[in-house]
């Protein structure tokens, strides 16, 4: 008998959606950013500093509740090339999930521009100026957005797989609520 769970916890799950939804809207919100010289960049700017600091808090919380909770197993007839494609994709997912705020929050250092939220909370420079640093963060920062951006759309595209295709239950196993059983009915 296996102690591993048949479902993410509902904690881990909700965090899951939530997670999702900000880091579409950041992506999106990072290509405004980059596309305009409108007085809306500000407030985009504003909005995608204390959305990106939220989200990597956000995700060391989730990488503790992974290792107290576990995950579910994958269905033992999944294809072992997939298996490992899952796992190699999760791994790259909490990566990016991690880097990309590090990587904003030391281009902004870099730059000498004060961090600063929603609410007025100031984050401490952690690098010296440098205009060199400067441009390599933000190059990273920009392309690794669309490696992202790419791993998030196969992210969804193989939890579409998982629900409407396969119907192994993988996707019951993150979604809030089950999905209706649609199997055929012999």
């Amino acid at each position: 008998m296996s102690n591993s769970p048949h479902r993410f916890a509902l904690i881990q799950r909700l965090l899951h959606w939530l997670m999702a939804a900000c880091i579409i809207a950041m992506l999106f919100i990072g290509v405004g950013m980059v596309s305009t010289v409108a007085q809306t960049y500000l407030p985009l700017i504003l909005i995608h500093k204390t959305l990106g600091v939220t989200l990597l808090v956000l995700v060391v919380i989730r990488l503790a509740l992974r290792l107290h909770y576990g995950a579910p197993p994958l269905p033992e007839d999944l294809p072992p090339a997939m298996k490992q494609g899952a796992k190699l994709s999760h791994l790259a997912l909490y990566g990016f999930m991690i880097i990309m705020p590090l990587l904003g929050l030391g281009m902004l250092w870099a730059a000498a521009y004060p961090v600063v939220l929603y609410g007025g909370i100031r984050i401490p420079a952690l690098l010296p100026q440098s205009d060199l640093v400067h441009t390599l963060l933000w190059n990273a920062h920009f392309y690794l957005g669309f490696a992202f951006f790419a791993l998030v759309l196969l992210h969804l595209a193989a939890g579409l797989f998982h629900a409407l295709i396969r119907r192994d239950g993988v996707f019951d196993t993150i979604a809030l609520l089950p999905l209706r059983d649609r199997t055929p009915v012999e």
